[in-house]
């Protein structure tokens, strides 16, 4: 299908919007495996919709304000680059029409407030320390405050965990199999600290020499995806400089992270840093990944036996394509049986800011994940990201679910540990 879109004006990204748009034949495959249509089943609320209504924009047949609302309620989770058979590359549209829209509108005053918040203490993980506890003392506050700020609140631990001080470097246990760069992530830091640490632990039992260099800073990812592409450039220029070019990897043990670094090639198309961003991005891996490829120093095991829930994260799934690892690395965990979650491949709702920028959808979305982990009569449930264990928890704790949610790492913590 030929494409009419002014690739010219659209700046260096405008050749791979109009080759992803070029590539879609709407076939309808996506449909089913797209969150938003799967609930409000309106074709505009779909990838193959989607990519019309972005078209139409780009191609001056239609305004802006005719297709924002639509496009804002994609979570973004490229469930539907998994189902499409024409591989259609819906990110490479979607982050860089984000981009091109943000310059072109005007968002209510309140929308503006709660995005200002999130991009200026979410990536800094002493500013969300000081956000999330005053968030805390708002609590009095929650029915009178506007809905993004309600949403804020609703996705507050009860109580944060002391900060975690990392070091440099951490070394082995044992012979040195590998070194390894650890990016720290931002929420991660302040929400789930023992995640790092239980990360540097598995790492050192298996050999990893790990190093976390003190220049870097947030992946990128949030501001990638909520379409500030100039600031997910910057975030991004001070990884390239932070990380060693002398590992054997650079490790992230969050989904979100890892896909919003190997994005960095197509943020820098044009920009002259593109083969560095190349450079960098391969040698990105998911923690699990590269575990699976080292292979993994034999668990202890469990005694009596559990059974496990495994959540497969989108940005893991979808956008990296990792399945099979996390889950041979489980099933190497004695006594451990790893049980299927009904509508697995559907997103939980969470997806970056989506909770606070779209929260009933996320809400909606998060309760039938959290019905279907409960379904499973699974003793605990697993994922590999930050976003999805504090959507997970936050529904299966309203629906009076009492099972814990741990990252995939701590799993194997556990298993090391002598899982009683």
């Amino acid at each position: 299908m030929q494409h009419s879109i002014p690739i010219e004006t659209l700046g260096p990204l405008g050749q791979a919007m109009g080759d992803a748009v070029a590539r879609c034949v709407h076939c309808g495959f996506c449909l089913p495996a797209c969150p938003t249509y799967t609930v409000l089943g309106e074709e505009m609320d779909s990838p193959r919709g989607r990519i019309i209504l972005m078209k139409s924009v780009l191609e001056g047949e239609i305004e802006m304000a005719d297709a924002i609302e639509y496009i804002d309620r994609c979570l973004g989770c490229l469930g539907c680059v998994t189902a499409c058979p024409s591989g259609v590359p819906y990110g490479e549209l979607l982050t860089p029409f984000r981009a091109y829209a943000q310059e072109r509108r005007q968002r209510p005053f309140a929308e503006r407030a709660a995005r200002t918040l999130m991009l200026e203490t979410i990536p800094y993980p002493e500013r969300f320390r000081l956000a999330a506890g005053a968030g805390r003392l708002a609590m009095p506050l929650h029915g009178v405050l506007p809905e993004r700020f309600q949403a804020m609140l609703n996705l507050l631990p009860e109580r944060l965990e002391p900060a975690h001080e990392l070091l440099e470097v951490m070394p082995t246990q044992g012979k040195r199999r590998a070194r390894v760069a650890l990016l720290a992530g931002c929420v991660q830091q302040v929400v789930s600290p023992q995640i790092n640490r239980v990360t540097l632990n598995v790492l050192a039992r298996n050999g990893v020499e790990v190093v976390i260099p003190r220049g870097q800073g947030c992946c990128g990812a949030l501001a990638m995806h909520t379409g500030e592409l100039e600031l997910a450039r910057l975030q991004a220029r001070r990884n390239l400089s932070a990380f060693p070019r002398d590992v054997d990897a650079i490790l992230t043990n969050a989904a979100g992270c890892g896909s919003g670094m190997k994005e960095y090639p197509m943020i820098f198309k044009g920009t002259g840093l593109e083969a560095e961003a190349e450079a960098f991005a391969g040698r990105v891996q998911d923690i699990c990944e590269f575990l699976d490829a080292l292979g993994l120093v034999e668990p202890t095991g469990i005694k009596g036996g559990f059974k496990l829930a495994y959540h497969d994260a989108c940005h893991l799934a979808h956008a990296q394509g990792i399945t099979a690892a996390p889950r041979r690395l489980l099933a190497q965990i004695p006594n451990l049986e790893i049980l299927p979650i009904p509508e697995g491949d559907l997103c939980c709702g969470s997806a970056g800011s989506y909770n606070i920028e779209q929260p009933e959808l996320a809400r909606q979305l998060g309760e039938r994940k959290a019905r279907h982990v409960l379904s499973t009569g699974a003793q605990a449930v697993a994922a590999g990201n930050i976003g999805c264990l504090v959507q997970l928890r936050t529904h299966l704790n309203s629906l009076g679910g009492t099972i814990p949610v741990w990252h995939t790492l701590e799993v194997l913590e556990h298993a090391y540990n002598g899982w009683e």
